[in-house]
């Protein structure tokens, strides 16, 4: 990893300061965000659609760079990051998609070992590995059930069993209840808690303002590209 890409405060997971984002053709994306997400946080990003949220993603997954600022992601800076050292930055975070993402010819058991298997992790311990995380997420007995043999809320396990496997410090979940039903909404929302209560920093991505308001203790706005609410609430969820 590039020495000058490195920053130097642990403490927070996510920063960005003054970002700008432009996309060709004029489209603002993003302006003058400045936020900065702690270790440890349970935080949900709230915004309609086009309001800047699949850009705010985009940027802190360094599928884009901004146009102005800087992006720092678990101590990188992002706008010095060498392109051969983004995969590596990568791991630092687990994803949770809302399309889930699972390769549909493979397990359960197989579509969390592949995440494993292509960062080139022993047969040995994705055999210890991968076991354990089905558990956590409460999928023990549906190892060996293809993605088309599951629920949609099973499904959505899997995907988050993946973004675990590598005990990332930073879970990333665009949308995550987004094609489940309301009730799966609530279990999701509270495996993501307990993860978040061991330490793990968890950033939702969301539209669903009923969600943010019963999970989360911090809730971040953005509305037409820019920050517009950054709220902390008392209490958090229930469970």
């Amino acid at each position: 990893m590039a020495r000058n890409s490195i920053v130097s405060d642990e403490s927070v997971m996510i920063s960005l300061s003054n970002v700008k984002k432009v996309y060709p053709g004029g489209n603002v994306a993003l302006q003058n965000v400045n936020l900065e997400i702690n270790r440890g946080e349970f935080v949900f990003v709230l915004g309609h659609s086009g309001a800047g949220k699949s850009t705010f993603l985009k940027l802190i997954l360094r599928e884009e760079t901004a146009t102005a600022g800087r992006v720092v992601v678990n101590g990188r800076d992002l706008s010095k990051i060498r392109q051969r050292d983004i995969p590596y930055m990568r791991r630092g975070l687990g994803v949770v998609f809302q399309d889930f993402r699972l390769i549909p010819t493979m397990t359960a058991f197989e579509n969390v070992a592949f995440a494993m298997r292509v960062t080139n992790i022993s047969e040995r311990e994705i055999r210890k590995r991968v076991p354990y995380v089905l558990n956590l997420v409460g999928l023990a007995g549906k190892a060996k059930s293809l993605p088309a043999e599951m629920s949609g809320g099973e499904q959505q396990r899997v995907a988050l069993a993946r973004a675990l496997v590598h005990s990332p410090p930073i879970i990333i979940a665009d949308e995550p209840t987004g094609n489940i039903d309301p009730e799966l909404s609530v279990e999701i929302m509270e495996l993501l808690k307990a993860i978040n209560m061991v330490g793990t920093t968890v950033v939702v991505v969301t539209h669903e303002h009923e969600l943010a308001q019963r999970f989360s203790e911090r809730i971040i706005t953005i509305d037409h590209g820019t920050v517009v609410d950054d709220v902390w609430q008392k209490g958090g969820a229930n469970i």
